[in-house]
């Protein structure tokens, strides 16, 4: 694990600092650059340029600065479900918005990240690896230094992070479980709201029945592609939208929000390579409305 610096250890002749940092160590192009100018790429304890050649048995090293974060710190507490000096894992909780906006500028997620960061004196910028929409709940990732951002985002566009996701939908699903392949789009560059539409980039959102009520089923998604609001448009499009979801489907009087839940998500840790499993449990409103149903054939 490392805050400010990471060692490598060359394991063959005829390469360039250059083509580990690409090939090995997955840096992006930018990185390696803003690394390079800055002196922050070491061969054996020495400075050196991209096109440096390297052998077996070097010692390659990167530091990375201290950082002062570009969110004001705000006293808002946070849930942390996983933390090591690489990464930080929370619960997000319903009705809070991950980033500042117009609208939101002291009252996010990244504000109370940074508020723990100072607290902790951890001197680095707020890095969010996913975003959820400000009234779905459920698991962020927070990179704490360039390299482990680069590497989860490079794990993400992959498709080789597994995110699942709760979600309580309208009526009951025909078929227990199913994969939908539906491609997604906004038409109108202004607008918030995505359709499924031949122009559109390729979605797929693999789905299980994991309880039928009277009128609801309790819905467990897989995430293979992961676009903006694609778990909801994607429930409207088969005709089951999200309860409470006002933008793709209607009001509820059961819960004030979508009853969508990041419920887990696997992937590589980018420093020890092992698999980590992160979950987090279904939410207090999400949970009261389960109890409130009735299961299917059940009478009044």
């Amino acid at each position: 694990m490392f805050n400010n610096l990471l060692k490598y250890t060359i394991q063959e002749n005829d390469n360039t600092v250059k083509s580990i940092l690409r090939e090995k160590l997955k840096f992006s192009g930018r990185l390696s650059r803003k690394l390079e100018r800055n002196g922050k790429i070491l061969l054996n304890g020495k400075a050196v340029k991209l096109n440096k050649s390297i052998f077996a048995g070097d010692e390659l090293s990167i530091e990375f600065d201290e950082e002062e974060d570009q969110y004001a710190a705000v006293d808002i507490p946070i849930d942390i479900i996983y933390e090591d000096d690489d990464m930080l894992v929370v619960n997000k909780q319903p009705y809070t918005v991950v980033h500042p906006t117009k609208s939101h500028q002291n009252d996010t997620l990244a504000n109370g990240v940074a508020y723990y960061y100072k607290k902790n004196n951890i001197n680095r910028k707020v890095r969010f690896v996913n975003r959820l929409d400000m009234n779905t709940s459920g698991i962020v990732i927070i990179a704490k230094n360039p390299y482990v951002h680069n590497q989860l985002m490079h794990q993400m566009k992959s498709s080789t992070v597994e995110k699942f996701y709760y979600a309580i939908v309208e009526g009951l699903l025909k078929e227990d479980e199913g994969r939908i392949d539906a491609p997604i789009t906004r038409l109108n560059p202004e607008d918030i709201i995505r359709i499924v539409h031949p122009s559109g980039k390729e979605c797929i959102t693999e789905f299980r029945a994991e309880k039928k009520y009277n009128n609801m089923t309790l819905v467990k998604l897989k995430l293979i592609t992961g676009r903006t609001h694609q778990i909801r448009v994607h429930l409207k499009y088969i005709g089951h939208p999200i309860v409470g979801d006002t933008l793709y489907g209607n009001e509820s009087l059961l819960i004030d929000r979508q009853a969508l839940h990041c419920c887990e998500m696997k992937f590589k840790h980018p420093i020890t390579n092992e698999e980590l499993i992160i979950t987090c449990p279904i939410p207090e409103d999400i949970d009261a409305l389960t109890q409130f149903l009735r299961p299917e054939g059940e009478r009044n």
